[in-house]
């Protein structure tokens, strides 16, 4: 269909609310043509080098291992697989809560890539930086269209990118092609650049 928009999603599985969004977004594929595209970003890159708190910075240092999986696995399978990876990571990390359990991250990781139909034994990248390079450069072309003040998840759609929307819970049906158009339209906007109010729920995964 000549209408249909493909949109670039940049993402790191251990951001609550990227997943949230990612679900927003499959919400919307059900009632808008779109065609979404996965695209892994890191949050341990974004993070180096500033100034954070050390219980952070371990959280981002250990984040990375479940993106350089992701990277593994597309570059064994192909990209077209890093969707239902990331349906099967998250899901496990933030439905279940097992993203706080950061010494069995790796039998989570196993499971979500058996989940998956994918070769459990990609969880090994974890502790390889064999992919790294390949990390970098996604999350590089990313982070490049919207400028390293922000985080994940990144949007791209018809050439225009943006940081966001960052929403809980998540919205659906009728309610989640609402917010897309809206989307829509502040994303082409020339000139557009932010819209912002402080949070005051937690990440609801209901």
């Amino acid at each position: 269909m000549a209408n249909r928009k493909l949109v670039d999603f940049w993402f790191d599985p251990f951001c609550p609310w990227a997943w949230l969004t990612s679900r927003w977004i499959l919400e919307v594929e059900k009632v808008r043509p779109i065609d979404i595209r996965w695209r892994i970003m890191s949050l341990a890159v974004l993070n180096e080098g500033r100034e954070l708190p050390e219980e952070y910075v371990q959280r981002v240092r250990v984040s990375m291992g479940p993106v350089r999986v992701l990277a593994a696995a597309a570059g064994k399978y192909g990209d077209g697989v890093l969707g239902a990876l990331y349906t099967e990571l998250g899901t496990r990390l933030h439905n279940q809560g097992l993203v706080a359990d950061l010494t069995g991250l790796r039998s989570t990781v196993e499971a979500a890539l058996e989940a998956a139909g994918l070769d459990p034994a990609l969880a090994d990248a974890m502790d390889s930086d064999a992919y790294d390079d390949a990390v970098r450069l996604s999350h590089g072309e990313g982070i490049g269209l919207v400028g390293d003040e922000v985080g994940t998840p990144i949007l791209r759609v018809d050439g225009s990118a943006i940081f966001g929307p960052v929403v809980t819970p998540v919205p659906r049906g009728e309610d989640a092609a609402r917010l897309w158009d809206g989307f829509l339209l502040v994303l082409g906007t020339d000139g557009f650049f932010e819209l912002k109010r402080s949070r005051t729920r937690a990440p609801s995964f209901e």
